[in-house]
């Protein structure tokens, strides 16, 4: 108990600096000051820095997924309520619109200028979510898709809720102090959710053959 209390300790003073400086400027001396422990302590809980990045990392995309999990649907629950679900969930992960957490900060760190650690999130935890999306894709759309128009769906998806992590301080420049609660996660939710669902219902009438084709 004392030994894991202690690596949870220095991971927890690991992330903030890895966060702000990123893994080459988070120094080990900085980080055992931050967790008040003596640097023989990341040889004896991680073996080096590297390994204590990647944990980090790995602890902060957990404590995301803890938080704020993507519901286990009931069969027969409508395609595009769990595409609201979906989205939803994942607003609330990347905490748009608000003053991020570390690990937030540090996950998207992670993605802009990606490590050894970045394989390990992607392989293991965001490509069995995409994979999800690409079903719930399947749903949506009414007719085959080419992969590559698959991945570009699910991307966009992806991308309509990372555009509200990102653009949080031009945003706060650009909407009206009035209009600010039409922006909180659910109305978010729902208008990403009915353009998507708009898109797709285009598509599907763009891919589906005519009926002097099909004649």
């Amino acid at each position: 108990m004392r030994e894991d209390s202690t690596k949870h300790k220095i991971i927890e003073a690991a992330g903030p600096i890895f966060a702000e400086v990123g893994f080459e400027n988070g120094t080990v001396r900085d980080i055992c000051r931050a967790a008040d422990v003596n640097v023989a302590s990341i040889k004896y809980y991680f073996g080096d820095k590297k390994n204590l990045y990647l944990e980090t990392v790995l602890y902060a995309r957990q404590s995301r997924a803890d938080r704020y999990p993507f519901p286990g649907w009931s069969e027969g629950t409508p395609a595009e309520a769990q595409l609201y679900d979906f989205v939803s969930s994942l607003l609330r992960r990347l905490t748009v619109l608000q003053g991020a957490p570390w690990q937030v900060n540090l996950l998207m760190r992670e993605l802009m200028k990606p490590n050894e650690a970045c394989r390990v999130i992607v392989q293991e935890y965001f490509q069995p979510m995409f994979r999800g999306l690409m079903a719930l894709i399947d749903q949506l759309v009414k007719c085959p898709l080419k992969e590559e128009d698959r991945l570009k769906i699910g991307f966009s998806i992806i991308g309509q809720c990372l555009h509200y992590r990102y653009g949080t301080a031009v945003m706060d420049l650009m909407v009206p102090a009035g209009l600010r609660d039409s922006f909180e996660i659910e109305q978010l939710a729902d208008h990403i959710t009915k353009f998507t669902m708009h898109g797709l219902e285009n598509y599907s009438e763009q891919q589906m053959p005519s009926q002097g084709e099909s004649d």
